[in-house]
């Protein structure tokens, strides 16, 4: 039998951290162009109403609100020889591509209703899709990982891919979208087939490498659907993180939506610039909230990172325009923080309820924070049309896809308001939740032992489970 007096965690070596992270490339691919495009392409291309798009969003979160966790609870709870998680990441990757590929080809110029209801099915189908795969790799990180340092290292691999793939995410599209009337959607249509094929088979890289551990397939019996909620909602540390989550989860989408409204409108810059702007520090900080870490921990770490990147964004709003790229620059340093560490703050929620339910339910977690922080992506697909329409934004569909540059004062002021002001004061918020985060210190040292200790309980009766089963085959 396997010595139990001092497990350790497990150790991953560079070729694991590097197949780790090209899931990661992929989801973020697609999922940043679908953030940074969608408005844009609705609202000032296809000339889609306002009114449609918050309709579309309220639908969206109200989809949302249905499928996060039921996936969640029905991947805690499957048993198959490939594990609980790797077959749906596995074989949902080629309809997250096709769903993909199909929101940009609504047909031009057929109408407003033909518009809402072209955008509202191939969100939901999208959104369905990525709901599964993202839920299951987000999961799977605190289940093969069992400390915090382990699980530093896997997240920055994934933050830095992920960091590549939203970059290109709006580089791609900002090369081949329209920029006169003249231009044809063919370039973009090109190129959208072509980003849903490459991030499918990043996907299914990771998926073939990535084992999951049998332990919790074979020793955990899953809980009950009324005893998994009320071991869900009664985790203070969860409640707290989900609140905390919800406001940059409403920051990022907000940012990555008006980065096009900021660069053609306020800056009259190209996107690429800016967008260089707020990603060379972001990638520059991922590996450095290792440092943050080790020295404050990981919410300490979290809450500077936040109050550096709210201050930032809300300054959008009053410095003069030339000093706007240094507040997108230090705002990026400050979003390393959401990036990399919120996931290993979800994995000591894990911990902690394995140790009060006994058996490890990511799926259930990531499910139900979606559940609770998505309706924030479909408030900022709201909100942005919503401010444009009130400011007197004039989009380019009433323009015969001319830019018009000379917006009026009041629609460049919405535009500083939900670039800036909302998601920074939405950043300060978030770390001010974090003080009540209780899995800090001494109490979060007595978990990871302990949990360490039931890891290794669980892999004896694995063994001995395998064992008897190789005695009845004899």
């Amino acid at each position: 039998m396997t010595e139990n007096t001092s497990p350790q965690p497990v150790k991953f070596n560079f070729s694991y951290k590097f197949t780790w992270g090209l899931a990661a490339l992929g989801t973020s691919l697609i999922s940043g162009i679908y953030g940074g495009l969608l408005t844009i392409f609705y609202q000032d291309y296809l000339g889609l109403d306002a009114k449609w798009i918050g309709i579309a969003a309220t639908i969206y979160a109200l989809w949302n609100a249905f499928n996060d966790p039921l996936f969640g609870y029905i991947t805690d709870s499957t048993r198959s020889k490939h594990g609980r998680r790797i077959p749906y990441m596995r074989f949902t990757a080629p309809f997250l591509a096709l769903t993909f590929i199909l929101v940009w080809f609504a047909p031009p110029q057929s109408g407003q209703q033909a518009l809402f209801w072209w955008m509202l099915i191939t969100m939901l189908l999208y959104d369905t899709f990525y709901t599964i795969i993202g839920l299951v790799y987000s999961a799977l990180l605190p289940e093969v990982t069992e400390s915090d340092a382990q699980r530093n290292d896997l997240q920055i691999s994934s933050s830095l891919f992920g960091m590549l793939g939203t970059l290109l995410g709006f580089l791609i599209p900002d090369m081949v979208r329209p920029k006169t009337a003249g231009d044809s959607f063919v370039p973009l249509y090109i190129a959208m087939i072509a980003v849903g094929v490459v991030g499918m088979l990043l996907i299914l890289i990771t998926s073939f490498k990535v084992k999951e551990r049998p332990e919790f397939t074979v020793v955990d019996d899953p809980l009950p659907i009324m005893e998994a909620i009320k071991f869900t909602f009664t985790s203070k540390s969860f409640i707290v993180l989900v609140a905390e989550n919800f406001m940059s989860i409403l920051m990022s989408s907000l940012l990555l939506g008006s980065i096009f409204y900021l660069a053609d409108y306020v800056l009259r810059w190209p996107a690429i610039q800016l967008l260089a702007c707020l990603f060379v520090p972001l990638i520059i900080g991922i590996p450095l909230t290792s440092l943050f870490r080790k020295r404050l921990g990981v919410v300490a770490a979290q809450q500077v990172l936040l109050v550096l990147a709210g201050v930032s964004l809300v300054a959008i709003a009053i410095v003069p325009p030339f000093l706007i790229p240094v507040c997108i620059a230090l705002a990026g340093l400050g979003l390393a923080g959401p990036q990399t560490l919120t996931n290993i703050l979800f994995a000591q929620v894990a911990d902690e309820d394995e140790i009060r339910s006994g058996v490890r339910r990511e799926g259930a977690f990531f499910g139900v924070n979606a559940l609770i922080t998505k309706p924030a992506q479909s408030i900022a697909i709201w909100i942005i049309p919503f401010i444009l329409d009130q400011s007197n934004f004039v989009t380019r569909a009433s323009q015969m896809g001319e830019t018009f540059l000379n917006q009026p004062p009041e629609a460049i002021l919405g535009i500083k308001i939900f670039s800036g002001v909302i998601p920074g004061l939405a950043c300060l918020l978030g770390a001010l939740l974090l003080v009540w985060y209780p899995l800090k210190k001494d109490y979060l040292t007595q978990v990871q032992e302990e949990v360490l200790r039931m890891h290794q309980e669980k892999r004896d009766a694995l063994e001995k489970h395998l064992s008897s089963i190789q005695q009845e085959n004899a």
